[in-house]
């Protein structure tokens, strides 16, 4: 995903519009929701760049609701199936809290800025996960 990004201007991209391809991209985007839960969303927005051609805040939203509702989809699994892990309440309604006001005031701050300042802070953002991770292989040494 990160090197997509980096390369993203000169990597020829499609503007499929038809029933399968919409059917067959929000299978596949949905079965990875499904297990990285909002992890997957980088891999949303390379497909909605690639196949699509949507904009970096076009392709965002479209992620976000690709992956609410296939989690809506797994917390009704997981509630059919009684298979609901045991969690403190507190630190559900804090961490909802927390995920609404984040999710207003980004969208405030998403309406101010540019694409190609999306762009940037995202790969910025790609770079500090890279970081982590290798970060957290070495320490596991």
């Amino acid at each position: 995903v990160f090197v997509y990004m980096l390369f993203a201007d000169k990597i020829k991209k499609y503007r499929f519009s038809s029933a399968p391809a919409y059917i067959l991209s929000g299978f596949f985007l949905g079965f990875i929701s499904s297990f990285l839960g909002i992890g997957g969303g980088p891999i949303n927005l390379v497909v909605l760049f690639y196949l699509f051609s949507m904009s970096t805040k076009e392709a965002v939203i479209t992620s976000l609701y690709i992956i609410f509702i296939s989690q809506i989809a797994s917390l009704g699994t997981s509630i059919i199936t009684h298979t609901i892990p045991d969690f403190p309440i507190k630190v559900l309604v804090v961490m909802a809290t927390g995920g609404i006001l984040g999710g207003v005031v980004g969208r405030t701050v998403n309406k101010k800025i540019a694409d190609k300042t999306v762009d940037k802070l995202f790969i910025g953002l790609m770079a500090v996960m890279i970081g982590i991770n290798i970060y957290n292989i070495f320490s596991l040494v």
